[in-house]
């Protein structure tokens, strides 16, 4: 007689002792690698996307308000219900002229746009080939569509290609600016490679929409390849300090991904003050130069100064610093030094980073004065000093 499959209770019971037991109490001793301290009114706090600081912008925040108390009452409903001249296709239309593309799609989340593009364009036939640093939302695509997920070298379109050419077309996937490290995609040369290969192209420009080219439309534009990139998603929960996803893509594609994307037909859509919100904050964004011009001046500097004071902060470019910690036991003591100094970023730690792999991210904004520039040099050399101290 067959054996019996293990209770499936004793399995969940098995996986959350390997959490508690093995990750809490003996590599974390007892803490949280993602919950230190309470961080204070003096403290440093550099974990937030709002990159171009539009989140306490009064405008916006009147503009949100009225709507809330005056709009009638909204549908609670798939946005695949929503008719010709909502709020929802006035958005989308004023995205796809911002990003120089033939039409738009408003999604859930930056995730759901992410998963639901992938599962409606892949399938098991179809080979996904993606960055090896690209974010989790597009894997999680990947399984959803039940394709076979081809990781290559992270920046190396040479290696993509020996893999197309190996394994046959696909999708090619990569984000503009990577959430882990702040390292800027080769995309130009990605997109060579997608037109030599025939493979359909997908970019994940969360990180750079609002931050690069021109207005902020992204890196595809600033780079003149917006037409020849099947697809380009975003978060809106990044620069545009919002909670959404966006897809660009052509008109044809935009019907068939309704009907066909698990994600969007099965989740309500927003409210009208949201839609209000990411109108204003559109209008804000694109004539935000100076924002633009003061965020690259504080990503060099702070990169810069970090290095110099010997951190290992990677092979990134831009506003979000990633400092290499090591394994999950070495980040606690290098986040508590830097917390204890008084400066807060954000841990990645597996199944963000691969094993041993762990960073503590710093999220840099426009809003930082040259005296905090200052503090955060002086705290960080703080810091360093007592983590080479307990570490000895």
């Amino acid at each position: 007689m067959a054996e019996l499959a293990a209770c499936p209770k004793e399995q969940l019971r098995e996986r959350e002792d390997a959490f508690h037991i093995q990750r809490v109490e003996r590599l974390w001793s007892g803490g949280h690698l993602l919950r230190g301290r309470e961080p204070g009114s003096g403290d440093l706090q550099l974990m937030s996307n709002d990159y171009l600081c539009i989140q306490n912008e009064p405008a916006l925040r009147e503009a949100q308000a009225e709507a809330l108390l005056n709009s009638k009452t909204d549908l609670l409903m798939s946005s695949v219900f929503t008719m010709k001249g909502s709020p929802m296709q006035q958005l989308e239309a004023a995205f796809a002229d911002y990003m120089q593309g033939e039409e738009a799609i408003i999604c859930q989340s930056g995730f759901t746009a992410n998963v639901g593009l992938l599962q409606s364009i892949a399938s098991p036939s179809v080979p996904v080939y993606l960055d090896m640093n690209a974010h989790a939302s597009l894997w999680e695509g990947v399984k959803a569509a039940g394709a076979r997920g081809i990781p290559f070298r992270h920046n190396s379109p040479d290696h993509a290609e020996r893999l197309i050419r190996r394994y046959g077309p696909g999708v090619l996937v990569v984000d503009t600016v990577y959430s882990t490290d702040g390292s800027l995609c080769p995309l130009a040369a990605i997109v060579d490679v997608a037109t030599r290969t025939g493979c359909v192209l997908v970019v994940d420009e969360s990180h750079s929409l609002g931050t690069h080219g021109p207005g902020g439309a992204g890196l595809a534009v600033a780079l003149g390849l917006a037409d020849r990139i099947d697809f380009r998603t975003a978060s809106l929960a990044k620069t545009f300090a919002g909670r959404a996803g966006l897809i660009v893509c052509s008109r044809r594609f935009k019907e068939y991904f309704r009907m066909e994307s698990n994600p969007a037909i099965f989740s309500s859509g927003l409210l009208e003050h949201e839609y209000v919100w990411f109108l204003e904050a559109l209008a804000l964004i694109r004539r935000a130069d100076d924002r633009r011009e003061r965020l690259r001046e504080v990503s060099d500097i702070v990169r810069w100064r970090l290095d110099e004071l010997g951190f290992d902060v990677g092979g990134g470019t831009e506003q979000i610093i990633a400092i290499e910690s090591g394994n999950e036991p070495d980040t606690l003591k290098m986040r508590d030094a830097l917390q204890g100094s008084g400066v807060f970023g954000a841990v990645f730690c597996p199944p963000a980073t691969p094993r041993n792999h762990c960073l503590v991210r710093l999220s840099v904004h426009s809003g930082l004065t040259d005296e905090e520039l200052d503090t955060l040099t002086t705290r960080c050399a703080d810091a360093l000093k007592l983590l080479k101290e307990v570490m000895a």
